[in-house]
């Protein structure tokens, strides 16, 4: 792992033949997911709650608390990577809140073994108020993990589907600040959401791979060859 790797590790691996025109309906085909994931965020706030006052008392995040939320992020990050938050591929994301080493959006988060008590009443309105007015740019207004295709990330999507449907290729620049945007939003709601003590870094870490992600070049899919 890379020294400077951050514990939320956000990976996606651009589709080598994307639709020119599917695009245009995965607004649609992804409703069933939207569904669910307004019931599993409702349930991710409820949790989230629980988990702040056991850091409060315990120090400690409960692990089956934290595995769901993390699966909520992940399958958040699926949908947006297949939708309008990415459109990176054209493969349908499972219903499922477990990794899925097949497809090509990966969300990983380290548990920690230990959180400040202190940390846990400050971090998510006070500490991360720099980090949401960047992200708030990134997505369009207030910060939110959930954006719908807004705000910059909105705009470059845009393009890139424009490109898409006339040259059948995704920018590669594009692409890379995409996934920079995306991973910053998703480390951000992550700390924001007490999953971890370390600071988010003030830092676009662009490109498919995460700088710090423990995945092998084998066991990601095999990216795209964007000329």
């Amino acid at each position: 792992m890379f020294a400077s790797a951050y514990p939320v590790r956000v990976d996606g691996a651009l589709d080598r033949h994307l639709s020119r025109w599917l695009w245009l309906v995965k607004w649609f085909l992804a409703i069933p997911h939207y569904v669910v994931l307004v019931f599993l965020w409702l349930a991710f706030a409820v949790l989230s709650v629980v988990a702040f006052f056991a850091i409060l008392f315990t120090g400690r995040y409960p692990r089956a608390i934290f595995d769901f939320n993390v699966g909520v992020l992940r399958w958040t990050w699926r949908v947006q990577y297949y939708a309008y938050g990415a459109l990176g591929t054209d493969r349908y994301p499972p219903f499922s809140l477990h990794d899925d080493p097949a497809y090509p959006a990966r969300l990983q988060v380290e548990y920690p073994r230990q959180l400040s008590r202190g940390l846990a009443l400050v971090k998510w309105w006070l500490l991360a108020i720099p980090h949401y007015l960047v992200t708030g740019l990134f997505v369009g207004g207030t910060y939110a993990v959930w954006h719908g295709g807004g705000g910059l990330i909105g705009i470059l999507v845009l393009i890139a589907a424009v490109a898409v449907a006339f040259t059948g290729s995704y920018p590669e620049p594009v692409f890379d600040f995409v996934l920079g945007m995306n991973r910053w939003v998703l480390r951000v709601a992550a700390y924001a959401a007490l999953m971890t003590d370390q600071y988010p870094p003030f830092r676009l870490d662009m490109g498919g791979t995460d700088p710090g992600s423990t995945l092998t070049v084998d066991s990601m899919p095999e990216p795209c060859d964007v000329r």
